[in-house]
């Protein structure tokens, strides 16, 4: 099959330091390649992938240095240069939202889209109800809850390489929160957290422009003030292992409708459980006893990290393995392909047939026909 994947251009594929999509994206890709398609990814320069190269941009636009960028201008040209392939590729599958809808109605029957943020936004309605030809995959149930109406086809967890991080038999005593400083990721729960227990917290974490005044003004204050909280900064994949594999728990005190939380994955290849507040996606990552432990208020939280050095850390790497490897993902994935190429309009007529142009008054979209 040939696969064209379209990843967004703000991270590196995959990113240097802090970056989901982006990783997401890069794993995917490279175990479609693994499992022998075809595949061509558009991306930045700095991708790093077994896949053909499409290149659209020097270099990602987070970590460009350059004073002035335009993100808008960036991703038209990426959607140009897919366009210009579009006709290479069985399935063009989209990482970037909905900017591709108003200029590939015409290819609608051969795209699929990963949606990868919150979806409870004032205008995304309606977005989907005008284009609802663009198949959808989302990257938990719960995530699709503000568009039940969407052109849904089916739920793909995210995945990453079984031998990505290494598995930890035992952790070194810590509590660990990895992601963002933002207040929807709730850092400030997991500082209370540790503190209660008294046990060291380590916090991996980007500080985003948008965040620095909640860093500055509430979360700075309770790391600087606490000897217990060590705030480390923004960690790559190269250092998970060592970070994620040393912790006893790690704390995922999310206030917000989480889509998947990769970190979550993460942390399971290493063995390690993770004590989340059941919230968005949670309760369909973790199987509660098993993986992590999910709860509901600070306090069954603080109990649950004190507990969390009981769980059989090689039990809960081997359901990492089963469920979330890359390859798992990829093969959803080839599902969901599948199917798009089986419901193409026309996909067996001949070729004089489909080179037809179409008569005004004919309508051969995806969505008059499903």
């Amino acid at each position: 099959m040939k696969i064209a994947q379209i990843t967004p251009l703000y991270e590196a594929v995959p990113p240097k330091l802090y970056g989901g999509t982006e990783r997401v994206v890069a794993h995917l890709t490279d175990a479609l390649v693994d499992l022998g398609h075809e595949v061509t990814l558009f991306a930045s320069a700095d991708a790093e992938t077994r896949a053909r190269l499409v290149s659209v941009r020097d270099q990602a636009i987070r970590l460009d240095p350059a004073p002035l960028k335009s993100d808008l201008a960036a991703h038209m040209t990426l959607i140009s240069e897919v366009m210009k392939r579009a006709d290479e590729f069985d399935v063009i599958h989209f990482h970037t939202d909905m900017i591709h809808f108003p200029f590939f109605e015409r290819y609608a029957d051969k795209t699929i889209t990963t949606l990868h943020g919150r979806l409870d936004l004032k205008d995304l309605p309606g977005v989907y109800e005008r284009w609802p030809q663009y198949g959808l995959v989302s990257i938990s149930d719960d995530q699709r809850r503000p568009l039940p109406f969407a052109n849904w086809k089916s739920t793909v967890h995210h995945g990453m390489p079984a031998d990505l991080y290494r598995f930890s038999p035992r952790s070194e005593g810590y509590l660990a929160f990895l992601g963002r400083i933002s207040p929807e990721k709730r850092p400030d729960r997991a500082i209370e957290i540790a503190t209660a227990l008294g046990k060291p917290l380590k916090i991996a974490a980007k500080v985003d422009s948008a965040d620095k005044t909640y860093w500055e003004t509430v979360i700075r204050p309770m790391v600087e003030g606490n000897p217990l909280v060590e705030f480390i900064g923004e960690i790559g994949d190269h250092q998970k292992s060592d970070f994620l594999g040393g912790a006893e728990a790690l704390l995922f005190p999310i206030d917000w409708p989480e889509p998947f939380g990769l970190v979550m994955i993460e942390a399971m290849a290493c063995g390690t459980p993770v004590v989340a507040f059941r919230c968005g996606s949670t309760t369909e990552v973790i199987e509660d006893g098993e993986t992590g432990l999910l709860v509901d208020t600070i306090e069954q939280a603080i109990a649950a990290a004190g507990r969390a050095h009981l769980m059989d850390r090689e039990a809960i790497r081997a359901h990492f393995e089963l469920r979330f490897s890359a390859t798992a993902m990829a093969r959803r994935y080839l599902d969901v392909y599948g199917d798009l190429l089986a419901r193409r309009p026309f996909a067996e007529a001949p070729l004089a047939d489909v080179v037809t142009p179409l008569r005004p008054t004919e309508d051969r979209s995806f969505a008059a026909i499903a």
